[in-house]
């Protein structure tokens, strides 16, 4: 039936092939190249993570064979934007996305398609470039997978580790087969987890973000535990993030991947330092941002957030009014300028609410400060900023979800050297004697550094291979739910 309607609405259009592509204000001549190229445009909209339905395919040749040619130019609109910008509004999704996102009007969409010299190609250069077609392959192998690849939940339990004889281990040989690992075959123990799987398994951890130690246990197993289709999801979130930037994010940058704890600074369009990053825990998620850095301060105080105050340091002060002493932080009467500090030992504790805590706590720069001796200021509603740390052995670790949403940076001043460039106003050796005197120094960048804050949990390499991040965060599962509403 469908083919026989697509062809009546072919032939009725048949005299406006020829007619020459024109725009209204509000409207498009629809010939039947373009009819055909929007329905199967339409048809393959699955191929970005877009839901055909959305679209009405099940009417548009109906539609089409009616002459209804508002009805055609309304689809065109919806599919278009969606593919070109982003199915949702993406500041709407979640309260930790706060970028600027690419934007197109009705008008400007249908002005650039009556101008198209070819009208299938127009509607296939609307996607994003760089690794989105690489995402897409992604996808289809995934959607291709799960129509032949069983799923074997790993169950839950003690810590396994390699030399350990356990039930699970069976089990644990065939999901990693299911997930396409080269899974050597069993010992004369069955049940014994010897090294060669557990190779497998740091395989499978380093490529998932995990601690690489081959050991078996709440993270590694939701990690393996995650089902096709909850990858599938993955891959469509991940394609809908890359819609919302634009193509081209300038020629100078940094790019922050909270998804994968990637940091990378991108100077004349070629990649010149990249670092591991720490971000935030999931109960303070590293926010997606965009802004700009002008510089950066040596020895910087730390001034405790009002709710990590009340929190996370009220309890301590409550056991001990000393305790936050030995790690150089000082209190003060309010957050005024002309606050006092106070002596923690007269303060009643017990008395303060959690919620409204009304002093004004500062760590002190040194060795323990929690900013480290290196601070990258840059503006944004979320109060965090990128920074050194004095916790650097935590860059050994795979999932590096330390912070309160911060980003600490593992070789700060190396990177402070790839933005000067050698030009004049900084000199690493002399910033580290600045730093190891307690100096308070500024350091203002020759040129402003674009910021980009974003959550990429699926990225593919320059040979093709996708790798996956957990999504930590749950953002990749709220951005799908969103995608699915109505439009309102």
């Amino acid at each position: 039936m469908r083919v026989v309607l697509f062809g009546a609405v072919v032939a009725l259009l048949a005299p406006l092939a020829g007619a020459r592509p024109s725009f209204a204000a509000d409207e498009l001549v629809w010939t039947a190249p373009r009819t055909v190229a929007l329905l199967q445009a339409i048809r393959s909209a699955g191929d970005h993570g877009l839901d055909p339905d959305w679209y009405g395919v099940a009417s548009l040749e109906k539609v089409a064979a009616a002459g209804n040619a508002q009805a055609l130019s309304d689809a065109f609109v919806a599919y278009a934007g969606d593919l070109s910008t982003g199915r949702v509004s993406a500041n709407r999704v979640d309260s930790d996305i706060d970028i600027q996102q690419r934007k197109v009007t009705r008008a400007e969409l249908l002005k650039a398609a009556g101008e198209a010299p070819d009208f299938a190609t127009y509607l296939t250069s609307l996607a994003p470039r760089g690794d989105y077609p690489a995402l897409q392959k992604t996808l289809a192998e995934l959607r291709r997978q799960r129509a032949s690849t069983g799923y074997t939940p790993l169950p839950g339990g003690e810590l396994l580790k390699p030399g350990m004889i356990d039930a699970r281990v069976p089990v644990l040989r065939t999901r990693l087969g299911e997930l396409g690992l080269a899974v050597p075959a069993a010992g004369a123990a069955a049940e014994l987890y010897d090294e060669p799987l557990a190779a497998v398994v740091k395989t499978y951890q380093e490529t998932k973000g995990l601690t690489v130690d081959g050991v078996i246990g709440v993270n590694t197993t939701r990690s393996l535990n995650t089902s096709l289709d909850d990858r599938i999801e993955q891959v469509i979130a991940n394609l809908e993030r890359r819609r919302w930037l634009a193509e081209d994010l300038g020629s100078r940058y940094v790019l922050v991947n909270a998804g994968d704890y990637s940091m990378v600074f991108v100077d004349g369009g070629q990649r010149v330092f990249e670092s591991l990053v720490i971000v935030g825990t999931p109960k303070n998620p590293t926010p997606e941002i965009q802004s700009v850095m002008h510089g950066f301060q040596t020895n910087p105080y730390w001034t405790v957030p009002q709710s990590i105050a009340g929190e996370e340091y009220l309890p301590m002060l409550r056991r001990d009014p000393n305790a936050l002493a030995a790690g150089g932080f000082k209190i003060f009467s309010s957050w005024s300028s002309n606050e006092s500090e106070l002596d923690p030992a007269t303060v009643d504790w017990s008395g303060i609410h959690p919620k409204a805590f009304p002093y004004r706590i500062r760590q002190e720069p040194g060795p323990s400060n929690a900013l480290g001796y290196i601070f990258f200021g840059f503006a944004n509603k979320y109060g965090i900023y990128m920074h050194d740390t004095a916790s650097r052995g935590l860059f050994t670790e795979g999932s590096r979800n330390f912070s309160h949403g911060c980003i600490r940076l593992r070789n700060p001043l190396d990177f402070a050297e790839k933005v000067f460039k050698g030009r004049p106003g900084f000199d690493k050796g002399r910033v580290q004697q600045v730093i190891a005197s307690g100096q308070q120094a500024h350091y203002g960048f020759p040129e402003p550094v674009t910021l980009h804050v974003t959550y990429r949990t699926v990225t593919v390499g320059g040979d093709g291979t996708a790798v996956f991040r957990d999504d930590v965060y749950g953002r990749d599962k709220r951005v799908v739910q969103a995608m699915a509403k109505p439009r309102s």
